[in-house]
């Protein structure tokens, strides 16, 4: 009895063990996980499933990212439908992704996509996915809200693999997400390469919910099922505690399971395919939940539409054991029997079920080798052509520039490369000799120089060389020329002016290498004269504050201060004051501007610099744009759009007539914040405001915002810089703290001061407080933060808003911009996330006020919104 239980509390021991190695297991190594759409560089961890999730900057060429409408971004949508990278232009467009387990290698891979009305049309396009040179499938979306998901198991047959979205007419192809997961290759072994997910049913789910990572190690979505008629059983212990199982299934699918009421009843599903001659393969997991007595037995027989396909089998007690089928099946109607043996007295069980479409890879591919000799041609010359998926298939979507040979038994291979008239600078590149099937090769009229390289008598196949219109040097290899001679070979030299073919241009060498030396002896002259007369001027130039515009002349109007005193009507009327300059009216070709003129000082000098060099640079629709200057010895002036409806301030305050519904507040917020973001991440280098508050947020009449006065604003040197150390500059109330205390500048600081922003948009009152008890000053936050703490949203928001908002949107809104006002800027979000949050806030609101005209329309419900992932699903007998 006692060792009895001492075995048992080993095993307990070993299971914990166990449970720990795997959980800590879960390190996402084989995992790749791309958003699409959103900007370079960056990357966020997803807050339900703690994936990471990056940039697809660098695995595409082209394309274009777009946000979804504000009016699908709900709270409940995963981060990745957020954006979408949208492909406007070229019939076929591909990611390529390189992996250092690559070929051989077994992965699940998984695109995923949702409209969300992105491009304003209101129509969602459709359009064709490819895996590489084989088709995948076809992606219509039956409205802006779906998300439709397309999953294959591939066996890469590269170390590399291309997935491209092909256009057939119906709209932009775009893509919300790549997902790739490396499996074990022993798990769903099939003869076939690349299988598409048909169906991963969750059997006898008693959560009812999806189920993925990281319950599920290897990310796969499992979609709850439970047929009818059939009895649902469970287990609190764990399934596969020693984790031997190839397919590595999640203990919470495998927890559960189906069964008959009468254990003489077959257990029995089937599905109806679209189209009969589809070939599917499935694989059926199980798992025993229940201990069995000696006398029991659980066995039985499975049967695909009358015919045996395994048996007898008996699953073992809280150990997974996975059976699939031997060979793909098709037909009208599909249908299951699990079977009771005449010797078991228990019914047949299921845990999960998944079920793949067998996809066609009969099409060729191009040799791997030819490829990389490509991609690197490209790389080595900067080549700008739409060289993406693979090069000779599908036919219809042939590289520009190349033909190929095609073999049945073998890789397609290149024969023919045309890049004439290319803008090709420098030696011919060695990458050239590896294309080793070439017959053709066309390299006339660019730039290449030095001599023709020996290497290029390996390409045995070629029949003709192109070299007409290249300053090339030298002669031509004896190699090639006796493959010219015996006529193999065809060379084309016309129009290189210091080429020739024969041993005379040994002698013409000698005299090139006299010319070059007395014309690099005549450049080392000149340069010094420039070097002593540059020292000379920069002395002069310290003697007083220059002004360098680089190229604002050849951009902007430049106009003299006499222009500028008529436009303004001799300064009439002025329209704001800032530190160093005051703000006038103007109008320019009879539209009204903004005119900023600096004061006549140094410190004037460096504003008036700043903002030219910042100017120059950006361009958004949130940030207040430059048409014209005046730089006339010491009168300084900067010519902006103006906005006509004032800045926030005045309309907070209640300077302006009429209060900004919460509506109009939240787009104000969501509007400076995208604005904000474009500077931080949107620039390289990045650009830091350093004055962000509400006076610095100018409004048109829609209440569109824009950030104006960048005259304190900082460019970090290079992206590598974490901060800058400055001389502090700022506006009290909104100065971040941990930047007054070290004098070290991050884009952190600014959204310190975005958090003091949303405050004000949101109470309306004033940054610096007055305690009048015991006059002294508070900051605003402090004032929210004891309001917060009594659970009432209400006393925060302005009070003329009333009860005309919606409470959570409030609440978000106010968690945002305390998160932003953390002490130390570790903690604060950067802009990215800021944007995500108002913009929930703004949808929030929205949503709010369509619901109430619903219902003064009489409407009962909201429209709900089509979310599916599936469109049929196996039904039980």
């Amino acid at each position: 009895m006692i060792m009895e239980q001492l075995r048992y509390c080993l095993l307990q021991i070993f299971v914990a063990l166990a449970i720990s190695f795997l959980v800590s297991a879960q390190d996402q190594s084989g995992f790749i996980s791309i958003d699409c759409g959103i900007s370079e560089n960056s990357s966020y961890k997803d807050s339900v499933t703690g994936i990471k999730y990056i940039s697809d900057v660098n695995f595409t060429q082209a394309g274009i990212s777009k946000s979804i409408s504000l009016d699908f971004n709900t709270t409940t949508l995963p981060q990745q439908f957020w954006y979408v990278r949208s492909f406007p232009e070229g019939e076929r467009n591909c990611y390529t992704i390189k992996l250092a387990q690559g070929k051989g290698y077994k992965y699940l891979i998984r695109a995923s996509f949702m409209y969300g009305n992105y491009d304003g049309q209101v129509t969602a396009p459709a359009f064709d996915l490819y895996m590489g040179v084989n088709k995948w499938d076809s992606v219509i979306l039956p409205n802006e809200s779906s998300i439709i998901i397309k999953e294959v198991i591939h066996v890469l047959p590269t170390s590399s693999i291309h997935i491209c979205l092909v256009n057939t007419g119906f709209g932009s192809p775009f893509i919300s997400a790549l997902e790739l997961r490396l499996l074990k290759n022993a798990s769903y072994v099939t003869d076939f390469d690349l299988l598409a997910l048909h169906r991963r049913l969750d059997v006898g789910s008693t959560t009812n919910r999806t189920i993925r990572y990281n319950d599920d190690f290897s990310d796969r979505i499992w979609m709850p099922y439970n047929f009818l008629n059939y009895k649902i059983i469970s287990t609190s212990s764990t399934v596969d505690s020693g984790g031997s199982n190839s397919y590595n299934l999640p203990r919470i699918v495998m927890s559960t399971a189906i069964t008959t009421y009468n254990a003489s009843d077959p257990l029995e599903f089937h599905w109806v395919p679209e189209d009969p001659s589809t070939k599917y393969h499935i694989f059926l997991h199980f798992t025993d939940l229940e201990k069995l007595q000696a006398n029991q037995l659980r066995e039985f027989n499975i049967y695909q539409n009358g015919n045996y396909l395994h048996g007898p089998f008996s699953p073992d007690y809280l150990q997974s054991t996975t059976l699939s089928s031997i060979s793909p099946m098709s037909g009208n109607d599909i249908a299951f029997s699990l079977s009771k043996t005449n010797a078991s007295n228990l019914p047949p069980i299921l845990n999960a079920l998944e079920i793949y479409i067998v996809l066609d890879t009969s099409q060729s591919r191009t040799d791997e080798q030819d490829i990389t000799a490509l991609m690197n041609i490209k790389s080595f010359y900067g080549l700008r052509k739409n060289w993406q998926g693979d090069p000779c298939q599908p036919k219809s979507f042939l590289w520009l520039g190349l033909n190929c040979s095609y073999d049945d038994q073998s890789p397609n291979r290149i024969t023919s490369l045309n890049l004439s008239s290319s803008g090709l600078v420098g030696e011919i590149a060695s990458y050239v000799s590896e294309l080793t099937s070439l017959q053709y090769l066309d390299l006339s009229n660019n730039s290449l120089s030095g001599p023709v390289p020996g290497f290029l008598s390996k390409l045995q196949s070629l029949k003709v060389l192109d070299l007409r219109d290249n300053p090339l040097l030298g002669s031509i290899p004896s190699e090639l020329m006796d493959r010219s001679k015996n006529g193999s070979l065809s060379i084309r030299v016309g129009g290189n002016m210091d080429f020739c073919a024969s041993s005379s241009c040994q002698k013409k060498k000698k005299s090139y290498v006299i010319t070059i030396v007395a014309i690099v002896s005549s450049l080392c002259v000149l340069l010094a004269a420039a070097a002593v007369w540059i020292i000379l001027w920069r002395k002069r130039a310290r003697k007083q504050p220059v002004i360098r515009l680089g190229s604002l002349e050849e951009k902007k109007q430049q106009l003299s201060y006499s222009q500028i005193k008529r436009i303004t009507n001799n300064f009439e009327r002025k329209i704001g004051e800032g530190g160093f300059a005051k703000v006038f009216l103007g109008y320019l070709d009879n539209t009204q501007v903004a005119v900023k003129v600096l004061k006549s000082s140094v410190q004037g000098y460096k504003e008036f610099e700043a903002e030219v060099k910042l100017l120059l640079r950006i361009h958004h629709r949130n940030l207040t744009s430059l048409i014209g200057y005046c730089c006339e010895k010491t009168n300084l002036v900067l010519i902006y759009e103006y906005i006509n409806n004032g800045n926030l301030k005045e309309h907070l305050s209640g300077d302006k007539v009429g209060v900004l519904s919460w509506e109009e507040r939240m787009q104000v917020a969501v509007n400076a914040a995208q604005g904000l973001e474009y500077l931080h991440h949107g620039c390289k280098p990045p650009i830091v405001h350093r004055d962000v508050k509400s006076a610095n947020i100018l409004l048109n009449d829609r209440f569109q915002a824009k950030i104006a006065d960048f005259g304190l604003s900082k460019s970090f040197p290079t992206e590598s810089h974490t901060h800058l150390t400055t001389v502090v500059a700022g506006t009290d109330g909104y100065l971040d703290p941990e930047y007054y205390a070290t004098g070290w500048l991050t884009e952190k600081s600014d959204v310190y001061s975005f958090g003091v922003l949303i405050l004000e948009v949101v109470t309306s009152g004033p940054v610096l407080m007055i305690d009048r008890a015991y006059s002294q000053k508070y900051h605003i936050s402090q004032w929210v933060m004891h309001l917060m703490k009594t659970g009432d949203i209400r006393s925060i928001v302005d009070q003329r808003v009333r009860e005309n908002f919606d409470l959570s949107s409030a609440w978000k809104a106010v968690e945002i911009a305390m998160k932003c006002l953390s002490l130390n800027s570790i903690d604060r979000p950067n802009m990215k996330e800021v944007v995500t949050v108002l913009s929930e806030c703004l949808a929030l609101e929205k949503a709010r006020k369509r619901r109430n005209v619903d219902s003064n329309m009489g409407k009962s419900n909201a429209v709900s919104r089509n979310f599916r992932e599936s469109e049929v699903t196996p039904f039980a007998r």
